[in-house]
């Protein structure tokens, strides 16, 4: 007969690691999701912000146009509000479409005690331009 004293420790040992494991991986995957959420609401509230650089001499002449620089510089300022800093930002007017692009990451937590220095990277899009209504 084998001596099987320690085998119920090992068991439950082992269940809460991978516990711990499951845990983290669910929490860490949350923070993901909730920050590139907040990520996307700041990348649409810039691209609409900054698809609101018309060209105001073109406009009284009943052309819409959006003006690059002015665009730009719009989008920078509401991205600038938050003290976070991001890991990229990019900023492209085409036409009278303005988009916004933020790279940001999120490190693991709980997550990190198995995967140390890794994290989750987040890349999110918002495009907008001006309504043309006649």
């Amino acid at each position: 007969m084998h001596d099987e004293r320690g085998t119920a420790t090992l068991w439950v040992l082992g269940l809460c690691v991978s516990l711990l494991f499951l845990g983290g991986l669910g929490l860490d995957f949350w923070r993901a999701i909730a920050e590139r959420r907040e990520l996307s609401a700041r990348a649409d509230a810039a691209a609409t912000a900054a698809a609101n650089a018309l060209d105001e001499d073109a406009l009284r002449g009943g052309v819409i146009r959006v003006v690059p620089d002015r665009a730009r510089a719009i989008a920078v300022a509401e991205l600038a509000g938050d003290p976070e800093p991001l890991d990229e930002t990019r900023i492209a007017v085409d036409g009278n479409t303005v988009t916004v692009t933020i790279r940001d990451h999120v490190d693991f937590s709980l997550l990190g005690i198995f995967m140390p220095g890794d994290r989750f990277e987040i890349e999110v899009h918002a495009r907008a331009a001006p309504d043309e209504r006649p």
